[in-house]
């Protein structure tokens, strides 16, 4: 089981970045993934979710600037990100739980993202 995180960079505010996650040894579609993030002295916080069923939901900082989606042929989570904010600026982890295979509970290595203002 492994997630490999992407898609971190420098932007200026109110510019978009897309924060790729693929999955290996296991399905996104079956479980539920999600993306957090942790900015410097602050404690790691869940910005949005999908379910095995497609429903979604994100934290209040985000909406309706973040959009979490997943392609099943490709077994790829994303994060669209739009309107930045330098208050975004943090390092984004993804994360999947589920019991296919049973306990499953990864995290994706982490991707910088940095907004400037």
């Amino acid at each position: 089981v492994q997630l490999q995180a992407s898609g971190g960079g420098l932007v200026q505010a109110g510019g978009s970045l897309r924060l790729s996650c693929t999955a290996s040894g296991f399905m996104f579609r079956v479980n539920t993934g999600a993306w957090y993030r942790q900015a410097p002295g602050n404690e790691r916080e869940l910005v949005a979710q999908i379910l095995r069923n497609g429903s979604t939901t994100y934290s209040d900082s985000v909406k309706p600037r973040f959009t979490i989606s997943r392609d099943n042929a490709k077994n790829t989570m994303y994060l669209q990100m739009n309107s930045l904010k330098p208050e975004d600026t943090a390092v984004y982890y993804c994360h999947a739980r589920g019991n296919w295979p049973n306990g499953l509970n990864s995290w994706g290595q982490g991707t910088l993202v940095t907004v400037s203002s």
